[in-house]
């Protein structure tokens, strides 16, 4: 297995650059030792490359390899971080129960029991012109389309041409503005979504930390929603950036095949460190 490259990118993508693939390598024996560990991951461009249609999404098999044997280990807890809402990545990701999964930029989140969002009567009203809204600007900007999540909307734009683009995440945030207040609104890859609750990846990943009681955390996440998560990282936690762009993650891997290299051995280094404390 050839060693995934890295960068040192506390001041972004233009940061220093150092050849740490021994710092790399040490710090995730470091993690391997901690107590209970909580590997979190976003799941588009980080376990699964990018594709024009969300349904098709499917995590590489080295990447999926790599989180089954971390679910083999004991007082090791993996969960996915989503931007897609619960039944996409329920579909997607194809991964056993014991997976910890949280939908809708924390909106939504599947424990070890399963929970169900419920929205009261105003919002549900709010849902419904945002969807009236949205729907509107999708119909007047060609290769533009919507994704319906529980509390809200993605519009998406890989599709369509530059302009197109522009034009539509223009008019998108403009009416949206004009017609609902507190309106959360998050740009991604391509995407720009729209919600009536306001959650982050950031907030969803200190829940996850509290919940498996996680004496450390591994976080790998590409977009911009993912530096929320990023954020609330602290001391003997590690954090990988998956591709290019600005970011305040300790490290960054190039692809999502790199990705899977860097799970892979940090699962070979929590089982011999497992190992050696029993």
């Amino acid at each position: 297995m050839s060693t995934p490259s890295t960068t040192a990118s506390h001041v972004g993508e233009s940061g220093i650059q150092l050849d740490e693939t021994d710092e790399l390598i040490a710090r995730l024996r470091e993690l391997a030792r901690t107590e209970r560990l909580l590997v979190a991951l976003d799941f588009d461009g980080t376990l699964a490359p990018e594709v024009d249609v969300p349904s098709h999404a499917r995590a590489l098999p080295e990447a999926r390899r790599a989180v089954l044997e971390l679910l083999k280990l004991d007082s090791t807890r993996v969960a996915l971080i989503s931007g897609r809402a619960m039944e996409s990545l329920e579909q997607v990701s194809d991964l056993p129960d014991d997976v910890l999964l949280v939908g809708s930029h924390g909106v939504e989140i599947r424990l070890d029991s399963p929970t169900r969002l419920t929205l009261d009567t105003q919002e549900l009203a709010q849902v419904d012109v945002l969807s009236e809204v949205l729907e509107d600007v999708a119909d007047r900007v060609d290769d533009v389309w919507i994704e319906s999540k529980p509390a809200g909307f993605a519009l998406h734009t890989r599709l369509a041409s530059d302009e197109g683009s522009r034009q539509a995440h223009l008019m998108a945030l403009a009416e949206t503005k004009s017609e609902i207040e507190g309106l959360t609104v998050r740009e991604g890859k391509n995407v720009l979504e729209f919600s009536i609750r306001s959650t982050t990846k950031g907030e969803a990943l200190l829940h996850l930390k509290e919940y498996t009681k996680a004496t450390a955390v591994f976080y790998a996440g590409d977009d911009v929603t993912d530096e929320d998560a990023f954020a609330v990282l602290r001391s003997g936690d590690f954090g990988l950036k998956s591709g290019s762009g600005k970011t305040i993650a300790e490290f960054r891997v190039s692809d999502e095949a790199e990705v899977a290299q860097v799970l892979a051995m940090l699962g070979q280094f929590r089982a011999e460190a497992r190992m050696s404390a029993s």
